[in-house]
């Protein structure tokens, strides 16, 4: 028997902060956040990246904390040109590893409401995951300085917001 309504489509995908986006009605703020221009959203929205302690041993994890904050009093939407909205890199190596990462091709955004701020910590296990001739293998790093970088997955990769700091591994 065949349903009596059509089914709704409905987007109920939601970031990695657990914020939905679901395709509800546009409102006064989502008008707002449309006529900020993207340069000078990418210039509003911040980000700072920490770690737990500035030196580490061999094979430690290392506790990772990234904070992005909309410092206009406005809501802005930064496009992305993935599914990935933001990332951290360590010297250059997206999640510590050379291997090929896969996300949607489907371009995003990534939202702030007036002021608002986004915390999110991840570890890093303290390897360099390598790839080479189909293996995979997971290094621990030499002795010396790493920089952990964060930073918004904008098109726009020389402006694309995002900080950095040096960690040391012993």
């Amino acid at each position: 028997m065949g349903r009596s309504r059509p089914r709704r489509e409905t987007d109920t995908s939601s970031d990695e902060f657990e914020f939905d986006h679901g395709t509800s009605r546009p409102s006064v703020v989502t008008f707002l956040a449309a006529l900020v221009p993207n340069a000078l959203a990418r210039r509003a929205v911040s980000v700072s990246v920490a770690t737990d302690q500035g030196v580490y041993e061999r094979d430690d994890p290392v506790e990772i904390t990234v904070e992005f904050k909309n410092r206009l009093p406005v809501p802005v939407e930064l496009p992305t040109a993935g599914q990935r909205r933001w990332g951290w890199r360590v010297d250059g190596d997206l999640e510590a590893s050379d291997e090929r990462r896969y996300t949607r091709s489907r371009p995003a955004t990534f939202d702030f409401r007036g002021g608002e701020r986004k915390r999110v910590s991840v570890t890093w296990n303290g390897r360099l995951e390598r790839t080479a001739d189909g293996r995979h293998e997971s290094v621990v790093p030499e002795p010396g300085e790493y920089e952990v970088r964060a930073f918004v997955a904008t098109r726009e990769k020389r402006t694309r917001p995002g900080d950095s700091t040096m960690i040391t591994i012993r």
